[in-house]
């Protein structure tokens, strides 16, 4: 690719960042006139009469007219879509439906048309505006990307439309253009098997040694990835070599055929790779690729506790978040490298803010941009051009500055994620504090881990499941569980109160290496998207980790919760040390 084609690139990501940014100036004037071009424009929907948005003249009509709805309200409009009907929440044809990944609740179909489409470009080319410029601050340049979701929809609804993955649809529907930017060929993204399309887009990219850009819907995507550079370094640096792709790997005999068009013998750079892996005992990203100038990468809510271990892959690398984004719509845009608030996208969604004393209410009062208060938490409702109107996602997010008139915004948890023994509501985000603090503390790095609640007593009592990341050893389990319990008094009120004579002390299970990829694998085979998996690190679903093997049980005695070493002054301090709380 020429420098003036990446010249012409950065310069439009520019131009649509400084865009973005004067309207931030304006956010709630912005964010008013999008919303009366949408009711203009689906004014003459099925939707649209029923609800009479022809009739709303301003936000304060349109938030008494219609109701803050949850998706099972839209379910039956969009299986009438789904169907081949036309014209119910949306006037526009549909080019695709986005599938949600289905880890929190059953799967859900997302309509997508040219229109919706173009607003969630806009924000994506503001994000790589903020990225280029971030990244020409620390003297860096883009290029090449590794990005290994896959470009295959999984089938098609009763009215012919194409369904998968938001990723799917996102790469289906980009232009030429945009698919420069790989560092392969398409087909390598249309290879149905997950583990020969990924070998396969490591294989090109292995090839360049000036990759910049490594990408991945979730952080615990890119650890899978450079997982599996390591795993099967030899047979990559085999390929190489020999200018082979491994005959082993299940890939589809057309995209193979075509492949191989595209792939020759690279003998130097392979020799290269094996000096680096014999050197260092390893390939990881960072050596592989060592101009490497971001991982592209979702932050904030659980995705902190996976980037925990990218320097030991990445190294030093700058995390950017590109854009806080679900299968309905494209919420921020990240402005900085190495931070987790976004900007919210003004001109891709209308959006609204449930606070927190409303969290409960059937229909809560909302607020806009310009109301909500730095330091809160709120819930989010929005309204977009794939045809939700106040639609309430269940994403929980904290407010933590300003942007010029726009708030910045930092997701914390989707509203699902959330346990009680009793009705404390222990929330994803407090056991990730906890985990954070307590690898940190006790010197041990853990694979994975999720809280349940037992059923074999009242009130249960909580069982903290933990898988030992490889070469980690849990020298005291005990204090470890007993931490555990200290640590989320000290940040969980309602917890704290409760534990005090409602709910029992918790338990520690330490599973076998690889139970966590068991329960992955499961996830899959009952339909959720792989490039999209959200784990979950609370579930109140007994059955998700049964049938794996326990290496070790430990509960605590009285005299063991009395003992711990951690007090709740010494967690104050370090929560207010070292976590933005």
């Amino acid at each position: 690719m020429t420098k003036l084609f990446w010249s012409l690139l950065a310069t439009m990501a520019r131009q649509a960042k400084v865009n973005f940014v004067q309207k931030t100036r304006h956010a709630d004037a912005v964010q008013e006139q999008f919303l009366r071009s949408l009711l203009q424009t689906h004014q003459n929907t099925e939707f649209g009469h029923h609800y009479k948005l022809s009739e709303i003249k301003t936000i304060e009509q349109f938030r008494e007219r219609i109701p803050v709805q949850p998706y099972s309200s839209y379910q039956p409009f969009i299986e009438r879509m789904a169907n081949g009907e036309t014209n119910i929440l949306v006037p526009d044809r549909l080019l695709y439906f986005n599938l949600t990944s289905g880890s929190t609740g059953r799967q859900k179909l997302v309509p997508v048309t040219k229109r919706s489409r173009r607003a969630i470009s806009q924000a994506n080319w503001a994000a790589m505006g903020f990225a280029i410029d971030a990244a020409r601050q620390r003297g860096l340049s883009l290029g090449k990307l590794l990005f290994t979701s896959s470009a295959k929809p999984l089938g098609r609804t009763a009215g012919g439309v194409s369904y998968g993955p938001v990723s799917t649809s996102d790469l289906r529907l980009s232009n030429i253009l945009t698919r420069q930017f790989f560092a392969y060929p398409w087909e390598a993204l249309q290879i149905s098997d997950s583990f020969a399309r990924q070998y396969v887009c490591l294989l090109f990219a292995l090839r360049n040694p000036d990759l910049k850009i490594i990408g991945a819907t979730f952080p615990v995507l890119a650890l899978q990835l450079a997982n599996y550079l390591e795993q099967y370094a030899d047979s990559l640096i085999h390929d190489l070599e020999t200018g082979e792709i491994a005959s082993w790997l299940s890939i589809e005999p057309d995209l193979r055929a075509s492949l191989m068009r595209h792939w020759s013998i690279a003998p130097q750079r392979a020799t290269q790779l094996r000096q680096i892996a014999k050197v260092e005992g390893r390939l990881t990203p960072i050596l592989a690729w060592t101009n490497l100038s971001l991982v592209s990468t979702a932050r904030g809510g659980t995705s902190n506790f996976y980037l925990q271990r990218f320097p030991q892959y990445f190294g030093d690398t700058p995390i950017f978040g590109g854009v806080y984004a679900a299968s309905e719509t494209t919420f921020g845009i990240s402005w900085a490298f190495n931070t987790d608030s976004v900007i919210p996208a003004i001109e891709t969604s209308f959006l609204e803010f449930i606070p927190e004393d409303q969290w409960e209410t059937a229909q809560p009062q909302t607020q806009l941009l310009s109301e909500v208060r730095v330091g809160d938490r709120y819930r989010i409702v929005m309204t977009n051009y794939s045809g939700f109107y106040r639609y309430d996602i269940g994403d929980i997010v904290q407010i933590d500055g300003f942007f010029e008139q726009a708030p910045l915004i930092t997701f914390q948890h989707r509203q699902g994620g959330v346990i009680s023994s009793t009705t404390e509501k222990t929330t994803e985000f407090h056991v990730l504090q906890v985990m954070q603090i307590l690898q940190q503390t006790m010197n041990v790095l853990l694979e994975n881990f999720c809280i349940t609640l037992s059923n074999d007593q009242i009130p249960d009592h909580y069982w903290v499941n933990i898988e030992l990341a490889p070469g980690y050893v849990l020298d005291d389990p005990v204090t470890f569980l007993s931490k555990f319990d200290t640590i989320l008094k000290s940040i969980h009120p309602s917890y704290e109160a409760k534990r005090q004579d409602q709910i029992p002390s918790p338990r520690l299970r330490i599973l076998e290496s690889g139970s966590f990829t068991q329960v992955r694998n499961r996830l899959i085979q009952r339909g959720v998207a792989e490039s999209h998996l959200k784990f979950p690190l609370v579930s109140e679903d007994r059955n998700l980790l049964e049938g794996l093997k326990v290496e070790q049980e430990v509960q605590l005695t009285g005299q063991e919760q009395d003992d711990c070493s951690l007090s709740k002054a010494h967690t104050n301090l370090w929560l207010q040390s070292k976590l933005r709380i």
